[in-house]
């Protein structure tokens, strides 16, 4: 494994405002800096009222300027939601106000529900052209020729890294195909994660932007001084994700102490499985866990993620996790 990186959906907890969810994101980007995280993501959500990351490109912007080094990006923008050319000025435009520090990872799903898709995208479309739309914006990226009828400026000769994220087959067959490099969105839908990165690696084809196979692989992670803590801060998440499977989203929930008494078993199970690819517990906890998710899968990359109501327990629990992944890395 190469690096660790750190994926933000911006929560609102339980008793804050989205104002405060933003400022969380850019203290916390701060933090991850410092401890050692090479990328920072945000991840496009709309019409949920605990993810303040919706605006993901002016986020973005917000945490490449209150950081120095560590590169910043998208995991990931909704492709389907926007035109290709409108996401190549935006990311563009990041990429020569922060040369060098800005990801583009793209993902085929709504990222929202129907309604608010349609209300997104205001013409449904019934075939699925996402692949030729990764082709238009790779293309608005070159460096194009002054007679060229459609240009992305600012965008064109920027080169910025494009990945293609998924939580099935299709989006690894079509990273394979493409030549870039793959996330999978394991930290909530882990079921056919081996299977992809097998494929993915498999029929990887090699492309200007990527010689061989770049895998990155996430995870939840709820790190704090002891495991009973951390159990204790996770569930915040279990609740939001139970809420949200039940209809009932909402802002990120205090933390509970018995989780069972807050959500029927049968959802519980469910949750529980959809957040399986994670790690909870004291630092010597998550390292066994965490080592275990990297033997078993062998990524490039460790993304992490984990929403935690209380903001300073969160920005230690990713400081927690960093110390851990430093040895892992050296490992």
């Amino acid at each position: 494994m190469q690096h660790f990186s750190l994926l933000d959906l911006s929560p609102v907890p339980e008793g804050q405002t989205a104002a405060a969810a933003l400022a969380n994101t850019v203290d916390l980007a701060r933090s991850a800096e410092q401890a050692g995280y090479h990328r920072y993501w945000l991840a496009e959500h709309h019409n949920m009222p605990g993810i303040a990351s919706a605006a993901t490109s002016l986020v973005i912007g917000q945490v490449a300027a209150a950081t120095s080094t560590m590169r910043v990006g998208a995991g990931g923008i909704m492709l389907p939601n926007h035109s290709p050319l409108i996401i190549a000025e935006q990311f563009g435009t990041l990429a020569t106000l922060y040369p060098g520090r800005i990801d583009l990872g793209l993902g085929r799903a709504p990222g929202t529900d129907m309604a608010t898709a349609r209300a997104l995208r205001r013409h449904m479309a019934g075939e699925d052209s996402f692949p030729q739309d990764v082709q238009e914006l790779m293309g608005y990226f070159r460096t194009a020729s002054e007679t060229s009828r459609v240009r992305a400026i600012p965008g064109e000769g920027t080169q910025v890294p494009i990945w293609i994220l998924g939580s099935s087959l299709y989006g690894a067959q079509l990273a394979a195909a493409f030549g870039l490099p793959y996330a999978f969105a394991s930290h909530f839908a882990p079921d056919m994660l081996e299977e992809a990165l097998e494929i993915y690696r498999a029929t990887f084809q090699p492309s200007p932007q990527l010689a061989r196979p770049h895998v990155m692989v996430a995870a939840g992670v709820f790190a704090a001084d002891t495991d009973e803590e951390a159990d204790y801060l996770r569930s915040s998440q279990l609740l939001a994700f139970a809420r949200l499977r039940m209809g009932n989203p909402g802002k990120l929930p205090l933390p509970v102490e018995n989780v069972p008494a807050e959500i029927p078993p049968a959802v519980l199970a469910q949750v529980e499985h959809a957040l399986s690819c994670s790690a909870t517990g004291s630092p010597a906890t998550i390292r066994d866990q965490l080592s275990a998710i990297i033997t078993r899968y062998q990524p490039d990359e460790l993304m992490i993620t984990g929403m935690i109501h209380d903001h300073g327990a969160r920005v230690k629990s990713f400081q927690l996790a960093a110390d851990v992944l430093k040895d892992l890395v050296k490992a």
